[in-house]
């Protein structure tokens, strides 16, 4: 059972609710939670949630923060900022794939780069 709460942030991201809360444990000490709320609506109407939590004691924080900055930086240097997806942008294309005469599946983009140096 999760004990006394000390501190709390929350961040809504869309359907999903990430609470970031600080705890006490009997002893005194303290300790992280992350938990994960995603709704979930049915055809009726009706909704529910679905919580995943996570609990992160002070022994692993270095090593937390170090993979999960790693991962973010990787993310950032792979992709850059920009969100890239059908459900955050409206005007988002996906790749349509082609199959040449061979048979070989091609990835077309609907986009085409044009030089104007040549013009």
């Amino acid at each position: 059972m999760d004990q006394e709460e000390i501190y709390s942030k929350v961040l809504r991201a869309g359907r999903r609710t990430y609470f970031f809360d600080v705890r006490s444990t009997k002893a005194g000490d303290y300790y992280l939670t992350i938990t994960e709320s995603k709704k979930f609506t049915h055809d009726d109407g009706s909704f529910h949630y679905k919580k995943h939590k996570i609990y992160l004691y002070k022994e692993d924080f270095a090593a937390f923060r170090e993979n999960v900055e790693e991962m973010m930086d990787y993310i950032i240097d792979e992709k850059g900022t920009e969100v890239i997806s059908e459900r955050h942008q409206k005007d988002f294309k996906k790749e349509e794939e082609e199959v040449s005469s061979n048979g070989e599946v091609k990835t077309t983009d609907s986009f085409t780069d044009v030089s104007f140096d040549d013009i």
